[in-house]
């Protein structure tokens, strides 16, 4: 595939318009829309994931790997986890810059022949994660539960 014709070439500039299109003046601070629209309550974060899910969407229809769209969908849900923080996620959105994140793995993997694979790499290794995140608040939620009881 030639660089022009490339799917990375059509979201350049949507990942820059999200991820960096302004600065703070004096400052190597660099932030976009994500940034911004992610300060209205409730649908900022829904719209900036949806802009995401759109970029994902067109390179699975492209022909990106099952690597490819599982390393970004972590990118795109870390990002929309944290980002939907009140504040936090807002500071959060200026420094993760997740469509940046994917568009570098996008280059690395048209331009460089990276990222190629299915996607048991990430998915199982996440799976494992969640189990064990699952497993202590479960346990925790005993020990509380537990230690309240053992109040009265």
């Amino acid at each position: 595939m030639k660089p022009k014709d490339s799917p990375i070439k059509n979201l350049e500039w949507l990942a820059k318009l999200m991820d960096s299109q302004f600065s703070i003046p004096g400052t190597k601070i660099r932030f976009g829309l994500d940034a911004i629209i992610g300060l209205i309550p409730g649908g900022g974060d829904f719209a900036s994931f949806i802009v995401s899910a759109i970029m994902l969407s067109t390179l699975s229809k492209r022909g990106a790997s099952g690597y490819l769209l599982a390393r970004m969908t972590t990118n795109i849900v870390v990002d929309a986890l944290v980002g939907s923080i009140p504040i936090l996620g807002d500071i959060f959105d200026v420094a993760f810059k997740a469509n940046e994140r994917n568009l570098k793995l996008m280059r690395e993997h048209y331009n460089e022949g990276k990222h190629k694979g299915s996607a048991g790499k990430i998915i199982i290794p996440l799976i494992i994660v969640l189990a064990i995140i699952m497993a202590l608040i479960v346990w925790l939620s005993y020990k509380l539960i537990s230690w309240i009881i053992g109040l009265f």
